[in-house]
């Protein structure tokens, strides 16, 4: 009597049925443990990886065979595959530790009760956006100098009552300054070396843009304002400035929890330090090191240009 009321009825056998009242549905069977059930016509193929976890793909093809599965340790998750992807080594290992650096930072800022980011370097806002995407909640405060892409950042930040974000960069003194522009992710109060004009063709051309710096350790009270028990982490990526953003703070860096720098084994800019130099700096600030996360690797060579070096402050971690 169903369909002569307008159901559509979809017998998946054992007394089990789909009903709908809108559109058929079709059955695509998954292998004896389970069916897979679709709105009208469109093609689906099934691969099954292991017991409770299937592949699907939909339009023409069969899965089977192109995808592998990784299981990451102990910890339920499975790294997956699709062998024929266009992706390169280099390319599924940096997007990879992107990933992971990210997830990284975002558990530890849960561990160590952080309740306020400061997001130097922000660009476009898309660092503060991957937190909120592995849940941290606390308040974020991003900083970026150039005058269009803080436009950007003010409009990705709009909606959040705890994103806030300030049109100017942080360095060593109060002043005025230079900077490169329209580097793409990459304005630089720096110069390009000669290794980073070989590296990168948009170095060749450039903006220069006036632009305001202050100290760090002269906005962490309005930063702060607000919280009872304030327990900050520094995340920088200046493109070869961070050093001169951490000596902004003062004594007041002895407030943060954690850091966060991009450091640089190959340098892509006039006066910018090397690795070792800047990493010494945070650690005799007390800081030391949890993770190092490769951010860019010459294609030729598979040396890594930068890193990116996550470091927290163990005397802070809870308990």
């Amino acid at each position: 009597m169903l369909p002569r009321l307008g159901v559509h009825v979809l017998d998946l056998g054992s007394g089990t049925a789909v009903l709908s009242r809108r559109g058929e549905r079709a059955r695509v069977p998954v292998g004896r443990e389970a069916d897979l059930v679709t709105r009208g016509s469109g093609r689906y193929t099934v691969a099954r990886m292991r017991g409770g976890m299937w592949v699907v793909a939909r339009g023409r093809g069969d899965p089977s065979g192109k995808w592998t599965h990784v299981p990451l340790g102990d910890t339920g998750a499975q790294l997956l595959v699709d062998e024929g992807g266009s992706a390169d080594e280099r390319s599924l290992q940096l997007a990879a530790a992107s990933y992971l650096c990210t997830h990284h930072v975002a558990g530890l800022l849960e561990k160590y009760g952080v309740n306020c980011v400061f997001d130097v370097g922000a660009n476009a806002g898309q660092y503060a956006k991957r937190l909120r995407r592995l849940g941290y909640s606390g308040r974020i405060v991003s900083f970026e100098p150039t005058k269009d892409t803080f436009a950007t950042l003010q409009q990705a930040a709009e909606a959040d009552p705890e994103w806030w974000v300030y049109p100017f960069g942080l360095g060593r003194e109060d002043a005025t300054a230079t900077i490169h522009a329209d580097w793409s992710t990459m304005n630089s109060l720096l110069p390009p070396s000669d290794y980073g004009k070989d590296r990168y063709r948009r170095f060749a051309r450039t903006r220069t843009e006036e632009i305001e710096i202050r100290r760090l350790d002269g906005v962490m009270d309005q930063a702060l304002a607000g919280l009872t028990e304030p327990r900050p982490y520094l995340k920088m990526d200046t493109q070869g400035y961070d050093l001169e953003v951490f000596a902004g703070a003062g004594d007041r860096i002895g407030d943060f929890v954690g850091m966060q720098s991009e450091v640089a084994v190959l340098r892509l800019y006039e006066g910018s330090p090397q690795m070792n130099e800047a990493i010494a700096v945070y650690e005799d600030s007390g800081f030391e090191i949890t993770g190092m996360y490769p951010v860019t690797r010459e294609e030729t060579t598979g040396r890594v240009v930068e890193f990116d070096c996550v470091m927290m402050r163990a005397a802070a971690a809870p308990g």
